[in-house]
């Protein structure tokens, strides 16, 4: 399944509608950021953006309404878990979503959703169904928050994602994209299984110093981020940190960790679901984290999303698709 696929205004009343640590922070003249998430409220399962010019303070853009359309883009109707990518030429940019309708159970969905695009404005889907691409996935249940990275070492751009599969427990997989980024190749193998056999969702890596920062969920044992880091993506060499890095004993998910322009500093973000808010904290060896969120600023409530830092032309575009006289 394939399209072309516009961003365009959504009114009010219509139902419709990471970046990697790489060279890229060196070489663009980056001036703000993008947060790509889901909406908070009920029957909102769908894309939004917000942007900020100094990394705390976010607005929505599109009056914190869908910048796409889940009904043209998904095959449930619904999409979550956003995660966005700018890719190694500088200039392109990969995106995906889990292909799900969470009213429907959290057993239901198959799939995930790719999308790319040049601009942030104009985006190319297609829709993968894990069990009806692969054989032997008949006992499949779930298929969560799917993302990418460029892996140095194979030169290519990996998808990864948690898998459920019978009674088990959640696992992350990974597969490599195709060149056009339509598909993937190649049999789904395993990324991550944390050495205690519980279940893991919600991967998010980060790459610095030589060494791939890998922060995922404990799904339904502590319900918790913690890290684990190797030098490479599919050595199945993980080095799992004990503690939780989280600065909440309120169950948390969705994490994504990015860092500031110019700056030694990173933030790792998450939801804390069942209180319906977002928490920040900050660090500046992917180790130790303080509690931040009383400087961050948001005039919208995101579920599980990503933030990269864009430039100024790419600020100033989608400001002026989305931005609705917005002021900084």
């Amino acid at each position: 399944m394939y399209k072309k696929l516009l961003l365009f205004f959504i009114l009010p009343f219509s139902p419709l509608f990471l970046w990697s640590a790489s060279t890229h922070e060196e070489t663009l003249p980056f001036t703000s950021y993008l947060f790509v998430y889901f909406g908070g409220e009920e029957n909102s399962e769908s894309i939004r953006f917000a942007v900020s010019k100094d990394g705390y303070s976010y607005k929505a853009l599109n009056n914190n309404q869908p910048v796409l359309d889940s009904r043209l883009i998904s095959s449930t109707g619904g999409v979550r878990d956003p995660h966005i990518l700018r890719c190694e030429d500088g200039k392109s940019f990969y995106m995906v979503a889990t292909d799900m309708v969470a009213a429907n159970g959290w057993d239901s969905n198959r799939g995930m959703v790719l999308l790319k695009s040049t601009n942030l404005i104009d985006w190319d889907v297609s829709c993968i169904n894990i069990q009806t691409k692969y054989e032997g996935q008949e006992e499949l249940k779930r298929v969560w928050a799917p993302q990418t990275i460029y892996d140095k070492e194979a030169g290519k751009y990996m998808v990864y994602w948690s898998m459920k599969y019978g009674e088990g427990e959640d696992i992350i997989y990974y597969a490599y994209a195709n060149e056009d980024f339509t598909d993937l190749e190649g049999i789904p193998q395993q990324l991550f299984y944390p050495q205690n056999g519980k279940s893991c969702i919600d991967g998010d890596i980060i790459y610095k110093d030589g060494l791939y920062h890998l922060f995922y969920k404990t799904e339904g044992h502590g319900n918790g981020i913690k890290k684990a880091v190797s030098s490479s993506l599919t050595s199945g060499n993980w080095e799992e940190s004990p503690d939780y890095k989280q600065q909440t004993r309120k169950d948390v998910e969705g994490s994504c960790i990015f860092k500031l322009i110019d700056a030694g500093k990173y933030i790792l973000m998450y939801d804390v679901y069942r209180n319906r808010n977002y928490e920040f904290v900050e660090s500046t060896d992917l180790d130790t984290f303080q509690l931040a969120t009383d400087k961050f600023k948001l005039n919208f409530h995101p579920r599980h999303g990503t933030i990269i830092p864009i430039t100024q032309p790419e600020f100033e575009r989608l400001v002026k698709k989305f931005g609705d006289n917005i002021e900084f």
